[in-house]
């Protein structure tokens, strides 16, 4: 349950974060290669190509990321041992 929960929200994350990086990138795009402005090209260009790619790309990039994480990190919970505590008595 946790894993499935810490992939969650790596996707919820990556969603964000890669929208954001994609806009980022877009915009820079259009100021490199001097795209037209005309009727909103540019703006057009931008939030239907480059933030849906970059939600896409950081969505699936956070939920591998952070699933792996978790579940690496379950791996190693399983083969840690209690140790018994000196000076506790069970009755």
């Amino acid at each position: 349950m946790r894993i499935a929960f810490l992939a969650m929200a790596g996707l919820v994350m990556g969603v964000v974060g890669g929208a954001t990086l994609g806009i980022g990138l877009g915009l820079a795009w259009i100021e490199l290669f001097n795209t037209s402005e005309f009727e909103g090209y540019a703006g057009m260009l931008v939030f239907f190509t480059f933030m849906p790619l970059g939600a896409l790309i950081g969505g699936l990039g956070g939920a591998t990321l952070f699933g792996m994480a978790a579940f690496r990190d379950h791996e190693v919970a399983v083969a840690r041992q209690r140790v018994p505590r000196e000076g506790v008595s069970r009755m």
